[in-house]
């Protein structure tokens, strides 16, 4: 992922931002070292906003398409309310497993429920309403996780959307990945059931509220 904010203002930003505990820079390190894909990881700065985003809509019920190590779970767990739940979607079993080991070390690791299989199919069984949906999995299939989430989020409820900006391609797609993140940001932009904004954070965040 190349960099869309200058390296001098994300580590401004970085220092800045509320450190998080002691199992998350464990967490984060460890993708590092054994993940070929690490990158997908959210980091410091995203995981202190889903945090914050959880604690803002007073969520209870959220829902997470792609767990990868479980970093981004276990932040909005931590925002969530000890009555809390977090579903979570993967389809992998060998990062999920590291996700379980570190959720099992935080107190806010009970909160979390892993489903294993596609996400659509998951998403199928589940019962609304959800107070927060975060979408962070496989981009081609991003306008499908939105048409299947977005009934099942209560009125006021809130969808964020990751890679957005995906490094920058969006503003000239040339290949499938970039095309595919360029039709979600303007399926969501004109859905009329919602009203979003598009943030630089990291790679791009979309917020959406259901109307």
């Amino acid at each position: 992922m190349s960099d869309i904010v200058p390296e001098a203002i994300e580590a401004y930003i970085e220092a800045h931002t509320s450190e998080r505990a002691a199992v998350f820079h464990d967490l984060a390190r460890e993708t590092r070292e054994k993940m070929a894909a690490y990158m997908m990881q959210v980091g410091k700065v995203e995981g202190a906003f889903l945090k914050l985003l959880a604690q803002i809509t007073g969520a209870k019920r959220t829902l997470e398409i792609g767990t990868f190590t479980g970093y981004s779970a276990l932040c909005l767990a931590e925002g969530m309310p000890d009555d809390g739940h977090v579903i979570t979607c993967d389809i992998d079993p060998e990062a999920t497993e590291m996700a379980r080991s570190y959720w099992a070390q935080s107190p806010h690791g009970a909160k979390i429920e892993l489903r294993l299989g596609p996400a659509l199919d998951t998403i199928k069984t589940l019962e609304g309403p959800f107070d927060l949906v975060f979408i962070d999995a496989d981009k081609p299939n991003y306008i499908h996780y939105w048409e299947a989430v977005l009934p099942k989020v209560r009125q006021g409820g809130v969808i964020a959307a990751d890679n957005v900006l995906w490094s920058g391609r969006v503003v000239d797609p040339r290949d499938e990945l970039d095309l595919a993140m360029d039709r979600f940001n303007k399926h969501v932009y004109n859905d009329p059931r919602a009203e979003c904004v598009m943030l630089s954070v990291r790679d791009g965040i979309t917020l959406a509220r259901k109307m």
